[in-house]
């Protein structure tokens, strides 16, 4: 076989890999329960030899208090960096020896842990074995807790320094007052300089049982095999204590407004209003919605009106982010400090519009099109679908979420875009913060 045609024999290939990934429709879930409540979301994939999984407490900032602002952050990552026995060293030598990647998430709603190994005998028992000990013995050791404050203190007083950091906190602070999402998911540096290895043990103890526990998992494993790993996983976590669910989100009854000093060249704005919740039935609508007016990138109407038309910004945007409760519906953009009031009331002038007319049919297509046309790119490696598996169990979507997908995306109307989106969002309340205003004081 000659050179030509190998090159040709390997371009067919992945021309049929590429078919195949975009004509799979369905991801079979299977899904049960631990004999101590956790749940568990398996997709059994032997096309290469490897797992993928994740556990997701319910254990992110939103569990803090104001006094102790970054304890739950801290608590996840001390998990990581000293268990039964072994420290961090250790640790990621055991991961290292076998090839496996040990790491995780955080925001306000979810602590999780990942794990990716070969599940050959060896590799696998090696990497579920560390795994296990830093969900279930973590340590905290003392030195290194009184590190990892030093580090986190430093990274916060850079922080607070730039721009973009700054409009992120007033913006999460100002729209969510006293409710916990308002809390930076690092902490203070008051709040983290008191904490105490005894806080990391009693939150640990709190909020890392197995009941509500979600254990995620794609790869190369039968469903008994799967059953085996999800019951070590989850036997001996801390016993349940009943914890209060994150309150409901108070919206916003009146503008708020803050412009803050900064010596940047330019003005960092952010403005918004707390828009959904995960398994809204909202959500597609108010998500194909905001591709065209911010999501869509170059095609979104923000972008055709402040950038390509005006020239007051290089890039603005617009999103949704869903969370357990109301998360932030957001727009940003930065520009020069002498176009700022300019572009606000740009950005201000688009969404008026964008309400009062809705979208058109022929935006409502490409909208569609582009995002059906996307989504084998949401599912095209296990890593990825891992994701999904983690947030259909943590936020009790429908086990068809991903084969219903595409359909709740093509369902959606210019009617239906125009109803939901004046109903949910109130511009007259919006939250808006300007750092770097020329005029601020």
């Amino acid at each position: 076989m000659n050179l030509k045609h190998l090159i040709k024999t390997f371009t067919l290939g992945l021309a049929l890999l590429a078919f195949s990934i975009t004509t799979q429709a369905a991801v079979k879930i299977q899904q049960w329960q631990t004999s101590t409540g956790a749940e568990v979301y398996f997709v059994e994939n032997h096309d290469l030899p490897m797992i993928d999984l994740s556990v997701n407490f319910a254990a992110g900032s939103a569990r803090d208090s104001a006094e102790k602002s970054g304890l739950a952050g801290i608590t996840r990552y001390m998990m990581t960096l000293g268990a039964a026995g072994m420290t961090d060293e250790v640790i990621a030598n055991k991961m290292a020896d076998i090839g496996a990647i040990l790491g995780g998430s955080f925001d306000a709603d979810r602590a999780a842990f990942k794990l990716r190994t070969l599940s050959s005998a060896r590799e696998q028992a090696q990497a579920l074995e560390g795994f296990t000990k830093v969900l279930q013995q973590p340590d905290f050791p003392e030195a290194v807790l009184t590190r990892e404050k030093a580090r986190i203190i430093s990274d916060l007083q850079e922080s607070a320094t730039k721009p973009e950091s700054i409009s992120n906190k007033a913006f999460m602070s100002a729209m969510y007052g006293n409710h916990p999402y308002s809390l930076d998911e690092s902490g203070e540096v008051d709040t983290v300089s008191k904490i105490k290895r005894e806080d990391l043990q009693d939150f640990y103890n709190k909020h890392y049982s197995a009941k509500g526990a979600v254990i995620a998992m794609i790869g190369d494993l039968t469903r008994e095999q799967a059953s085996k790993i999800a019951e070590d996983l989850s036997r001996n976590l801390p016993e349940p204590i009943d914890i209060a669910p994150i309150p409901a989100v108070q919206l916003p009854t009146k503008p708020i407004e803050q412009r803050i000093a900064h010596p940047a060249s330019q003005s960092h704005i952010l403005l918004g209003y707390p828009g959904i919740k995960r398994g809204d039935a909202d959500l597609f609508t108010l998500y194909v919605g905001n591709y065209i007016l911010g999501g869509g990138g170059f095609v979104s109407r923000l972008t055709e009106e402040v950038r390509e038309k005006r020239g007051l910004a290089y890039s603005v945007y617009s999103y949704f982010m869903p969370m357990a409760e109301l998360g932030p519906f957001q727009i940003g953009l930065q520009t020069k400090k002498d176009q700022a009031n300019e572009a606000l009331k740009l950005v201000h002038e688009t969404l008026t519009k964008f309400l009062k007319n809705g979208v058109t049919e022929k935006e409502l297509k490409a909208a569609k099109n582009n995002i059906i046309g996307g989504f084998p790119m949401r599912i095209d490696s296990n890593g990825k679908i891992l994701e999904y598996l983690a947030m259909i169990g943590f936020y009790k979507l429908p086990l068809n979420y991903l084969d219903e997908y595409n359909k709740n995306v093509d369902s959606v109307t210019t009617a239906q875009i125009k109803e939901v989106f004046n109903r949910r969002l109130k511009p007259e309340n919006f939250v808006t913060v300007i750092v770097g205003d020329p005029d601020a004081k």
